[in-house]
């Protein structure tokens, strides 16, 4: 059987399911916001610039899920962790869910009880501001 990389063939690459992209327009609040499907092949996506942002120089740490399409069980754990780090140094935990694919697995997990939801980053952002 032939070599495919010995005809100049590659390997294919990785979709990437999921982004985050940071946005600090005010001092001591950070917003992620994250788009795609965050599932256990692309959690980690949102958990490490999560557990980066998790410092005690922000006082509000917004996740805005408003580009999610799946929120899968490996998302809901990133934000479970995400949310306690938060609670031990005392910094607001905000999660920015409006569409279907984001509340429906936070609200069928119980844990719109756990989390501040909020359905825009406008809202957190006033909410939290200074």
């Amino acid at each position: 059987m032939p070599d495919p990389t010995a005809t100049g063939a590659t390997a294919p690459q990785p979709a990437v399911l999921a982004s985050v992209r940071l946005n600090s327009a005010q001092p001591g609040l950070v917003v992620l916001h994250v788009s795609g499907e965050l599932d256990t092949t692309s959690a980690q996506e949102l958990a490490l610039p999560l557990q980066d942002q998790l410092t005690e120089a922000n006082k509000t740490v917004v996740v805005d899920l408003g580009g999610v399409r799946f929120l899968g069980s490996a998302g809901l754990e990133a934000l479970v962790v995400g949310q306690q780090r938060a609670t031990e140094l005392g910094i607001a935990f905000v999660v920015v869910a409006s569409s279907r694919a984001a509340l429906r697995p936070i609200e069928a997990t119980g844990l719109d009880s756990v989390f501040t939801l909020v359905s825009t980053v406008e809202e957190a952002s006033a909410k939290h501001a200074g």
